[in-house]
């Protein structure tokens, strides 16, 4: 797992990664429900769609819209467990503990707290 100070530059260089952005719709979402709840919501994401050892459609699993937290996982590469390996060093084929998921949680709510 990565330091956020450096995760957070190393997104900023990727032009895929930098290019997410919140619809005012997710902006609105946000706001109305505010960043606990919204927050909440990614830990319930990441537990049932990140979290499990296998995911039948890794890669696949995270829609682009739809929600502030879907939005947040393409921007800072928690969306599939093969980026997950890539940008925060969780490795593949097994299932993610609970100090993973929070870590996953705390780099999608700093992104979301960014653009809040």
């Amino acid at each position: 797992m990565r330091e956020l100070d450096e995760l957070f530059s190393a997104l900023a260089r990727s032009k895929f990664r930098s290019s997410f952005k919140l619809a005012s719709k997710d902006r609105d979402y946000l706001h109305a429900k505010g960043l606990p709840v919204v927050s909440d919501h990614a830990r319930d994401f990441i537990a049932k769609r990140l979290a499990p050892a296998e995911i039948p459609n890794d890669g696949k699993q995270t829609p682009f819209r739809g929600h502030p937290v879907f939005v947040a996982q393409h921007a800072t590469a928690c969306c599939c467990r093969g980026c997950l390996e890539k940008w925060h060093q969780i490795s593949q084929g097994r299932a993610l503990n609970a100090i993973e998921q929070e870590y996953i949680v705390n780099v999608i709510t700093h992104w979301l707290e960014r653009t809040y």
